[in-house]
């Protein structure tokens, strides 16, 4: 399912494969979707992900979550529902790409005072949700995705992180 590359070998200290096969385990059985689907991720460094960030959004800073989609499931409609994705019969399955930084997931868990396993279960729901058509450019998609991230996260035991407390 998770195809990862490890370019900063921190990552290797929080068994990022377990909490990627969890995490994705969890949105597409929610969501009734085949566990076949093949997502790339690449867990780098800050350095790595500003490189990125430029490159493919003219935003040469640092961010914590990239995601590149292979398939366009985004809903015609604002606030609706993205499309499910249709498994392949010759296998060729594949969501797309999530890139994650290490130095802003760390920052940024020890910031909202939470544990940086939680924190990057959740930006890799993230990342996967918008390689799922999940969006949070507008008011109406944000309230949706963020809807999604909060009902999965509780099931996984994490707090919500949109959650005033």
């Amino acid at each position: 399912m998770a195809d990862i590359i490890v370019e900063d070998t921190r990552w290797n200290d929080v068994n990022l494969d377990a909490m990627c096969d969890t995490t994705f385990d969890v949105v597409l059985f929610d969501l009734n979707l085949s566990s076949e689907w093949n997502i790339g991720v690449l867990a780098c460094d800050d350095a790595k992900i500003a490189t990125l960030n430029a490159e493919f959004r003219d935003k040469p800073t640092p961010t914590n979550v990239l995601s590149w989609p292979a398939i366009d499931l985004a809903p015609d409609t604002v606030g609706d529902m993205p499309d499910a994705p249709q498994t392949d019969v010759f296998g060729d399955n594949e969501l797309g790409d999530i890139a994650i930084s290490y130095d802003t997931c760390m920052r940024e868990a020890v910031a909202q005072n939470i544990t940086m396993i939680d924190h990057t279960t959740h930006l890799l729901m993230h990342g996967l949700l918008h390689l799922l058509g999940y969006d949070h450019e507008t008011d109406a998609d944000a309230t949706l995705m963020e809807g999604m991230e909060s009902r999965l996260l509780e099931k996984m035991g994490i707090k919500d992180p949109y959650k005033d407390e």
